[in-house]
């Protein structure tokens, strides 16, 4: 979940503005974006929002957030595509002002020069920016690998990233995703004839699960499709989206044409390969309701799914989950453990060592992953000479220029969830009420009274843990709100309050929780 601000004579830069995922620690939520309040109380000196690539973690908030900072985004042609394609979906076209870039474009904004630079990635149009101040100069990387044959796109060569080097970098801010891989991530071409070997070894239908943004990916599973002789099926909405920006921008020109659900079903099933969404364990993913045996593709015993993809951490659960689906199918599973059909497109130590001795920064920041792989990076960062690094946290202030790199204040750097259509504070109280509830339960109270005594009572109660004998709990319920409605207290509020107490005083002995009980007391 990206969003990083440089600030230089009291003016500021965005650098993407991403979405990350809900967990469990967000009950009912699925994105979570960047409180932008440091910004939003700068509003008037922040300038524009440059996008570096069109991941979700990257682009993901700009519906949400991007037209109430007011300020212009720039983005290369893919990635303009594909922030144009959300805001259309919310009605807000009219309401951003999206400005288009060459992939290799300069633009100068305030008092920032900003070149975009192309690097390789698991995604189109990768551009790093390079952000030249009266005080120095700092290489963004945004997400990178190093690739020699990339299959689609053309990355900077070596010996233009020099030539930055040359002018002189003052700080380096770095992925470090993938700093723990002691060797390089490989290249995109190198997959192909793996891919092609799963798919030509599929005794039924094969189908290929990956990552939809990977539109070199999707070439390469074009060129298989074809080699193979099997008719080509897309499932997922992501790989449509993706599909038709890539082809209006020029790429995958050459990819085979697809044939329909119901096409796919009716052809024998050597003759089908199928690519679809939702390698990640996502549940309303294509892949998802296929094996839940929710879809119009089926999957029958002999057929084979391949994941071109790496599990991200945290997703262990839910892809285990549809493989263990599949299995219960007799439907087989080939991982990149058991063959090489996916390369990251994050850097690995090789990668990360020669940039550095490319640009020669003088100060290593490290960014993405987790503080981990932040601290790993820096530390590597120091052993092949870089002279200083910093690893800073969410809310860091840091100054980079002049004087060197140092961390001078801290700011508040909350997040947001998007829950149904509206944005509400991730510490916020309708978040805290929801994980309350979903630990205790609840308890619902209704008395009447009549003259001061209680005439009446109706409890209800949703998640606390009573299976059996739930006539006597809620009779003993009942007994204790009747008993502490009778019971004389100081004033009407005192009296609602020893009923809740009560009740809940029940429910813990009864469960061992105390639920979340609410009390209604009306006098007639």
């Amino acid at each position: 979940m990206n969003a990083n601000l440089y600030g230089c004579d009291g003016k500021w830069l965005m650098i993407d503005l991403g979405v990350s995922f809900g967990g469990e620690e967000y009950p009912g939520i699925d994105i979570v974006m960047p409180d932008l309040e440091f910004i939003e109380e700068r509003r008037d000196d922040l300038l524009a929002i440059v996008l570096t690539h069109g991941h979700e973690d990257h682009i993901g908030a700009i519906p949400y957030l991007a037209a109430d900072l007011g300020v212009p985004l720039y983005a290369n042609r893919f990635t303009a595509g594909l922030i144009a394609h959300k805001l259309i979906e919310e009605g807000l076209e009219k309401d951003v002002d999206l400005r288009v870039m060459d992939i290799d474009g300069q633009v100068d904004i305030g008092p920032f020069g900003v070149r975009f630079v192309p690097l390789a990635h698991s995604i189109l149009e990768m551009s790093a920016v390079v952000l030249d101040t009266p005080y120095g100069r700092v290489f963004h990387t945004g997400d990178w690998k190093l690739d020699e044959t990339p299959v689609l796109g053309q990355p900077a060569p070596a010996q233009y990233l020099k030539s930055i080097g040359d002018e002189g970098v003052d700080v380096l801010v770095c992925d470090s995703t993938n700093v723990f891989n002691p060797e390089s991530s490989g290249s995109e071409g190198s997959v192909h004839e793996h891919l092609l070997r799963a798919v030509t070894n599929a005794r039924g239908r094969a189908l290929v699960t990956t990552f939809a943004s990977n539109a070199a990916r999707l070439h390469t599973l074009g060129e298989v499709a074809k080699a193979s002789g099997r008719k080509l099926c897309v499932a997922g909405r992501s790989l449509d989206r993706i599909l038709g920006v890539a082809q209006s921008c020029g790429y995958l020109t050459d990819f085979p044409a697809t044939i329909s659900f119901d096409e796919a079903m009716r052809l024998p099933r050597h003759e089908v390969m199928i690519i679809a969404t939702g390698g990640q364990g996502e549940p309303r993913a294509a892949l998802a309701r296929i094996a839940a045996d929710t879809h119009q593709i089926k999957l029958d015993a002999g057929d084979t799914v391949i994941f071109s993809s790496k599990q991200i951490p945290g997703n262990e659960l839910a892809i285990g989950r549809i493989m263990n689906q599949l299995a219960a199918k007799e439907v087989l599973t080939v991982t990149e453990k058991q063959a090489h059909i996916h390369v990251s497109g994050h850097p690995g130590q090789p990668e990360l060592a020669a940039l550095y001795g490319w640009l020669r920064p003088t100060t290593i920041l490290p960014v993405h992953g987790e503080i981990r792989h932040m601290q790993e990076q820096a530390r590597f960062a120091l052993q092949c000479g870089v002279p200083h690094a910093i690893t800073q946290k969410n809310g860091d202030l840091v100054r980079l220029a002049p004087k060197g790199g140092k961390i001078i204040d801290q700011v508040r750097a909350g997040r947001l969830l998007l829950d149904g259509d509206v944005i509400l504070p991730a510490d916020g109280e309708s978040i805290n009420e929801r994980r309350k509830l979903a630990i205790y339960g609840h308890i619902s109270v209704a008395i009447v009274l009549q003259k001061g005594r209680c005439i009446g009572t109706r409890i209800q109660y949703r998640g606390v843990p009573v299976e059996d004998d739930r006539e006597e709990f809620l009779a003993q319920l009942n007994e204790a709100a009747e008993t502490a409605a009778d019971k004389p207290a100081k004033d009407f509020d005192a009296r609602k309050e020893n009923i809740r107490l009560g009740v809940r005083r029940v429910a813990t002995e009864w469960t061992g929780k105390k639920p979340i009980t609410d009390v209604l007391v009306v006098e007639v």
